[in-house]
């Protein structure tokens, strides 16, 4: 797996991820972050994220929401207004699960 993914949104801007590797520690901060697995030579979205402290997305990969995906790719992103303009933006361009503590 790539170390960085660039995801294009709805609105065709593209946001670059990082992978998350298996048992390694995450900075609490903010940011976006999606769930893949790998298809063909790319991957396939599974679900979309946004939240506070992105230290405390594994714990929810391992809820439940993995639904199929092998690997977490993070986006770090502080500013909320940011952060949830590109989760929606993202959101509505992958046909995947949408996991956000702040929509409403």
């Amino acid at each position: 797996m790539k170390d960085f993914i660039d995801l294009e949104g709805a609105s065709g801007a593209l946001y670059r991820f990082r992978l998350w590797r298996e048992g390694a520690a995450h900075l609490p901060m903010a940011g976006n972050y999606v769930f893949v697995r790998p298809e063909d030579e790319s991957v396939k979205v599974l679900a979309v994220g946004e939240c506070n402290d992105l230290s405390q997305v594994l714990s929810r990969w391992s809820n439940g929401t993995r639904r199929g995906a092998t690997h977490a790719f993070t986006r770090l992103n502080v500013s909320r207004g940011v952060r949830m303009a590109e989760f929606e933006d993202l959101a509505a361009n992958h046909k995947a699960a949408r996991l956000s503590e702040n929509a409403g």
